[in-house]
């Protein structure tokens, strides 16, 4: 009796010990979107929500964000280890602090076109981007396609604009009030809110940057340095799970949109649908994704976008395109194969 009370007694010790060490080796990582919770972060939440981040020993909490400036400033503060951001807003940081110790880089491509756009009511009687000349267009300061918008108006010509700031929620109401002539905006985002205002979608005219000549990236995933320094073997698996998740969410959209409903349980189902299919059309499953391939980029590309963010943002320093981008932490590419033929 006492030796079997002993060997169940080691028994359960040596199982405590296992799910110890077990639960040791997995690595709690916060990461921040973009934006608040709509149909794109479906990508991320339906990732955690199938498991795939915790088969992968990570415990990953993910948190709605309010612009990519502000999720490139917490990861760089290290209050976040990770997080998804505009990669010319991610630029501008690096430029505009060459010193600062903890200046987060982009390990994956997710949007390999911007989403950034220009849109009029066709009423007004803009039809193309010279019309824009001497117009008055509206977003907030932060806009990633206001930010970027000299670098459009040089590739078309488009002279004299006036801006007009404004909070991010009245935005689509100002156009549609007649207060502006146009506004910038992620394609996906601003077209669904005006046609929550009542406006249909074919009297809208949308100029997306990539069809006028703007080759800048989207967004990209990006860390903390000491992150990645500390334990890459984190980063490999958080990358290699969200590319399982990006998988089921392109193979089945709507699905993944209950996983945003979990998250945020006022979003309009039907609404958040359309914006993560017309996120994928335009931006994930785009032209240059699949001939870049899914989380990829190409250097002359990259390197292209830096010297023209450099100039747009009118940076301290110019942008190094090497010291923003490291796509060694990336799954192979058999893995990243991930994106549905047209």
């Amino acid at each position: 009796m006492i030796k079997r009370n002993f060997l169940a007694c080691t028994a359960l010790a040596l199982a405590a010990f296992a799910t110890g060490t077990a639960q040791a080796q997995t690595t709690a990582l916060k990461f921040q979107l973009d934006w608040r919770f709509e149909g794109p972060s479906a990508l991320f939440l339906t990732t955690a929500a199938k498991g795939y981040f915790k088969d992968a020993k990570l415990d990953v909490t993910i948190d709605a964000g309010n612009g990519s400036g502000g999720t490139v400033t917490r990861v760089a503060s290290g209050a976040y280890d990770m997080g998804l951001a505009d990669l010319a807003a991610l630029m501008e940081f690096h430029a505009n602090n060459p010193d600062a110790p903890n200046k987060p880089i982009a390990v994956m491509m997710v949007y390999n076109d911007t989403p950034a756009s220009v849109m009029a009511l066709k009423k007004s009687g803009i039809k193309t981007p010279a019309d824009l000349s001497g117009k008055k267009l509206g977003a907030p300061v932060f806009d990633a396609g206001r930010r970027a918008f000299p670098i459009f108006a040089k590739a078309n010509a488009v002279t004299g604009v006036q801006w007009t700031a404004m909070d991010p929620p009245l935005r689509e109401t100002m156009l549609v009030r007649g207060d502006v002539d146009a506004i910038t905006g992620f394609t996906f985002t601003s077209l669904l809110n005006l046609e929550a205002r009542g406006v249909k979608a074919d009297d809208v005219v949308v100029m997306p940057y990539p069809d006028f000549g703007v080759k800048l990236y989207g967004n990209a995933i990006i860390v903390s340095p000491k992150l990645l320094k500390d334990n890459p073997a984190a980063v490999k698996a958080f990358l290699l799970a969200f590319t399982k998740g990006t998988k089921d969410v392109l193979a089945n959209p709507a699905a993944a949109i209950a996983d945003v409903k979990a998250r945020d349980g006022i979003i309009n189902v039907e609404l958040e649908t359309r914006r993560l299919k017309l996120a994928i059309d335009t931006v994930i499953n785009s032209p240059n994704a699949r001939a870049e391939g899914f989380g990829q980029v190409s250097a002359p590309r990259m390197a292209l976008m830096a010297s023209q963010v450099s100039d747009a943002f009118n940076t301290k320093t110019r942008i190094n395109a090497d010291t923003v981008w490291n796509g060694s932490f990336l799954p192979s590419k058999a893995e990243l194969a991930i994106l549905p033929k047209k």
